[in-house]
């Protein structure tokens, strides 16, 4: 109890999985509960479009048509057909990623990426997959695009580019954590200072925020994606 107020109660909790014990050292276990609860609903959602697939399509499938269609739209804008190819891994990335944000609205969850331990996995898988989609595009030559544009630069800029890339994991974690962390901590401060009035108008804010962010981070991996499938200059 802290100010006559209870803690909130949640859903790992109730179920007793907060943590689990490998090896003898205690590890957290609520995130990753939570981030299968979230894949959980992106399959089950995925299953019934499918099942209610037609030509006359539904509610719920012009719902998804629309959400899949504009980012697809948007992604070979902006990247060209190739981005027909990575666009499957994109959209699924910002579905994924979007789903785990808006648990943390739901009372008695959490938001698996308000753990930077999820958003470091993330990071680093987009990390992993830009740099394989510029090796399988250009093999070797894929070196050129860490070497600027002259040759006397080139180990200047190999050495800046090196650490610009090895900078991006670390800005998509940070990025992602910190909003939707703070989300979270000013969510509890309006609650405990008003729990009605002040929190029902912020909630469809951080609504907003949470559609907002998971946008930003395939924004961001896109472009990422464009820079290593494009020829170097």
């Amino acid at each position: 109890m802290a100010g006559g107020l209870p803690e909130p109660i949640l859903l790992s909790e109730l179920l007793h999985v907060d943590s689990i014990s490998i090896a003898g050292q205690t590890v957290e276990f609520r995130h990753v509960f939570y981030t299968w609860i979230a894949m959980l609903i992106l399959f089950c959602v995925g299953f019934a479009v499918k099942r209610r697939l037609s030509l006359t399509p539904g509610r719920l499938q012009t719902f998804f048509e629309t959400i899949i269609g504009g980012l697809e739209d948007f992604t070979v804008a902006n990247m060209g057909e190739n981005g027909r190819r990575v666009f499957p891994v994109l959209a699924g990335l910002f579905l994924f990623i979007l789903v785990q944000n808006l648990l943390g609205l739901i009372p008695a969850f959490d938001a698996p990426t308000a753990n930077i331990n999820t958003n470091v996995g993330m990071a680093l898988f987009v990390f992993l997959y830009y740099n394989y989609q510029g090796l399988r595009r250009w093999r070797g030559h894929y070196i050129h695009h860490f070497m600027g544009p002259m040759p006397a630069l080139a180990p200047f800029m190999m050495i800046l580019e090196f650490i610009s890339h090895l900078a991006r994991p670390l800005s998509l974690t940070l990025r992602l954590f910190g909003n939707l962390r703070g989300e979270e901590i000013v969510m509890i401060l309006f609650f405990i200072m008003a729990p009605l009035i002040s929190t029902l108008p912020i909630y469809f804010l951080f609504l907003l925020g949470k559609v907002l962010q998971a946008f930003i981070f395939y924004m961001l991996a896109m472009i990422y994606l464009k820079g290593a499938m494009e020829p170097a200059h």
